[in-house]
Order: structure tokens, then C-alpha cells, then sequence
């Protein structure tokens, strides 16, 4: 069986996505999009989509972006390293956990204080979703489009959440994938990302693992880590892509399906370009400041079709993969199915499987409400034929 895994992943490349991801240089037609990558599950950068955002020019300065949100509440989100959502050192185990950052409510100018000029005890990221965009930073709306028209009519819907994202070059996000069509626009710095699709799920090395959140101290300035109660496992990639040069070798052999198979795709997108990144793709994530000190992105949530694609996708990763199963990988790495927190499928694809490790919860919980205005594009029947 892992023979025939494996050689869907070198067909896959070969036959629908190739060898680098897709540059275009303007925004496709409705049809283009739709027919050449949301049906086809393939990532593209677009250029020249968002030229004229007020914001390009604007969020430069930290000035406008502080007096536009001077009396704005924020949700600040503080970890000792830049890494949440990622998986630590369990401190009574030798095994590992999955921590989320500390959240904490901040007057906006003295967030984007943080983040411009990072202590050494903490690493802050405005990185709230939950369609932040639209509530926590609504003065800013008007610097940006409510929608990118292309990506609606081609989808059939507006947007379901919009989200703002201000970091610096310290915070990471890990190998992790959303149930979102997203369109992601970077306005100041650069992204940098390394994608793999979902037929490559097997690499991902998968496994439930304890969760915790970050607890911050303001007193002595220190972070501990809180377990959830009652007791929650997340499923989560055990691969880190990006080890420290003295740990590369035994990295490579604890996950030898990820550092010995098909490269990742690798793209960066500059200020002014949007990455198209079809829903299920596991991504991870490293940013570059711009002239302002941050790197600043709005990205745009579209619910995904959950048809023949995720279906097949489900089946996919159910299969087992004789060459995982068989390895011998020290605790906090890859076990199978059988395992005492193992969900039905052993790499656990429930709609609310990554969603529920993250920030995105309460879409899901409210997903009626935060669809109010959806189906308002009427895709023509020509799209069609």
C-alpha cells in the first residue's frame, strides 16, 4: 500500500501542479480561477489584484495605523518563542503537547509597540481570526476591499471571515491546513510559505497530542503552560521543516516520509500580491518585515465545497501507509490508529479537526451569523458549459 501512496504523490506533481507554484501577472477571470485552480486544488500568486488598496501606502506608516486605532481593543497574542499553535516540550513528559498563545486584550498602539520592538521574554502577534478584520479593526475597512470580486463570483459566495494578521520576523506558524478556499494578500513585508497538497498527507506525520495554552505573567514577565480540562488531543504534523542544522539528521530520520519525499513548495509573496491557497493544503508560514517593522496581511476565508474532492481526501488518509506504521520514532512522533486518543480515522479529518486547535471555533459555533450575506454572487450558468 505505501508503495502506491507514495506514487501518488510523484503523479500528482507531474500531472496537475508541476514543478513551482503558478505567477500570474493580473487577476484571472471568474471562469480561469474556478476552472484552472479551485477545481483543479492548485495554489497561485496573483499579481496586480490589489493596487488600489489605500492601505498598500497607508499601513507603511505605524503612525496611521495607531491613530486609526488608537481607542481600538485588540487581541494580542504572546508566546515565549513566536511559536503557537505548535507543538513544545510537555514540561512532566518526555513527549510533547499542542500550546496555543496566551490572548490578551490590548489597546492597539501599544500592541503594534510590541511587535515593532519585541522584548526578549515574549514574541507578540496580532493574528486574532475569527473575522478580526471586521470587528476588532472595522476602522480600517475602507483601506481594503470587503471581497476580492474574482474569487466571489467564482465561488459562489462572499467571503466567510476576513482576517488581519500583524507580525514580526520571530513568529512562525506550523505545518497545519483549514477547511478555507483562502485568499491571502499581503500589504507590508513579505510571506513566506512551504505548501504541500493534500495527497501528501501520510509526510505530515499526524498525531493527537495533548492540548495547552500559554499563560502570561505581567508580574514577573514569565510564561507557563495550563492543560485544557477537561483533557483535549489535537491532531497536529509532527514535522518541523525548518530544524536547526545540528538536529537535520535525526529529524530526517524520525520523518524520513517528509525530508526524503517531493520538496515542498516554496513561494514567497511580496507587498501587493495575493496567494491563492486551496482549502485542505498544509502550509507553514515565516514572514519578513517591511518598512514599518511589521509584516502586515488580510486574508479572506471562503467556505469550501465539501464534494467529491474532501471525500476523496478522507479516503486518502484513512489508507495506512505501511512505511509510517513500521517506524520506529521516539515518543511525541507518529503512531497509528490504534493509539488511546486516536480518533475514527487515525489522522482525525473532521470538518472541526483543525479548526478546533486554533482561533476558529467561534465561526464554526456561529457559522449561521457569520454567513448572513453569503450567496449574494449568482455564478452565470455560461461558467458551466
Amino acid at each position: 500500500m505505501e508503495g502506491k501512496v507514495e506514487s501518488l504523490w510523484e503523479e500528482v506533481r507531474e500531472l496537475t501542479l508541476g514543478t513551482t507554484v503558478d505567477r500570474l501577472q493580473s487577476p484571472p477571470t471568474p471562469l480561469q480561477f474556478l476552472r484552472d485552480f479551485v477545481s483543479q486544488n492548485k495554489p497561485c500568486i496573483i499579481s496586480n489584484t490589489i493596487p488600489h488598496w489605500p492601505a498598500l501606502s497607508l499601513w507603511s506608516t505605524p503612525s496611521y495605523l495607531s491613530t486609526a486605532l488608537s481607542s481600538s481593543l485588540v487581541s494580542l497574542h504572546l508566546t515565549p518563542d513566536g511559536q503557537a499553535d505548535a507543538l513544545v516540550p510537555h514540561p512532566s513528559q518526555s513527549s510533547l503537547c499542542f500550546v496555543s498563545a496566551h490572548v490578551q486584550p490590548t489597546l492597539f498602539p501599544q500592541a503594534l509597540d510590541l511587535i515593532r520592538r519585541p522584548p526578549n521574554h515574549l514574541v507578540a502577534y496580532l493574528q486574532q481570526q475569527n473575522d478580526c478584520f471586521r470587528t476588532e479593526y472595522s476602522e480600517l475597512e475602507s483601506d481594503c476591499d470587503a471581497h476580492i470580486p474574482w474569487a466571489s463570483e467564482a465561488l459562489g459566495c462572499l467571503p466567510e471571515a476576513v482576517n488581519l494578521w500583524i507580525g514580526n520576523h520571530l513568529s512562525q506558524t506550523s505545518f497545519h491546513k483549514d477547511h478555507y478556499e483562502n485568499l491571502y494578500a499581503v500589504v507590508s513585508g513579505e510571506k513566506h510559505f512551504l505548501l504541500l497538497p493534500p495527497t501528501d498527507v501520510h509526510r505530515m506525520y499526524i498525531k493527537e497530542y495533548p492540548a495547552a495554552r500559554y499563560s502570561y505573567s505581567q508580574e514577573n514577565g514569565e510564561f507557563r503552560l495550563e492543560f485544557e480540562e477537561p483533557e483535549r488531543y489535537v491532531p497536529w504534523s509532527s514535522v518541523d521543516p525548518c530544524p536547526a542544522r545540528a538536529s537535520l539528521k535525526q529529524e530526517s530520520l524520525k520523518f524520513p516520509l517528509y525530508f526524503n519525499g517531493p520538496k515542498p513548495f516554496e513561494v514567497t509573496v511580496k507587498a501587493g500580491e495575493v496567494l491563492y491557497l486551496p482549502s485542505m493544503w498544509f502550509h507553514h508560514v515565516r514572514q519578513s518585515p517591511g518598512d514599518g517593522g511589521c509584516t502586515i496581511a488580510v486574508n479572506y476565508w471562503y467556505d469550501m465545497q465539501f464534494d467529491i474532492k474532501y471525500a476523496y481526501f478522507n479516503f486518502l488518509q484513512s489508507l495506512p501507509c505501511q512505511s509510517i506504521d513500521d517506524q520506529t520514532i521516539p515518543e511525541g512522533d507518529c503512531e497509528d490508529d490504534s493509539g488511546p486518543h486516536a480518533s475514527s480515522n487515525h489522522l482525525n479529518s473532521r470538518f472541526s479537526g483543525d479548526e478546533s486547535a486554533t482561533n476558529n471555533v467561534e465561526i464554526h459555533k456561529d457559522r449561521d451569523n457569520v454567513q448572513v450575506h453569503e450567496r449574494t454572487f449568482v455564478l452565470d450558468s455560461s461558467m458551466f458549459v
